[in-house]
């Protein structure tokens, strides 16, 4: 049981020293991924598209 309190202890006192991003960061961080996701995901689905184009003139 010592050695559980003393992890905790240990986990605390290690997240006291964490710096955390305030909100005005996470919603830019946050707004930057999606935005990238976003681009991602269109030229993706670009390639599936001239790909899918492609392999049906090849194929018949």
């Amino acid at each position: 049981m010592q050695k559980l309190t003393a992890f905790f202890e240990a986990v605390k006192l290690e997240l006291e020293k964490v710096t955390w991003p305030t909100r005005k960061e996470t919603l830019a961080t946050s707004g930057v991924v999606i935005f990238i996701v976003v681009l991602i995901s269109f030229y993706l689905g670009a390639c599936d598209l001239v790909l899918a184009k492609l392999l049906h003139l090849i194929l018949g």
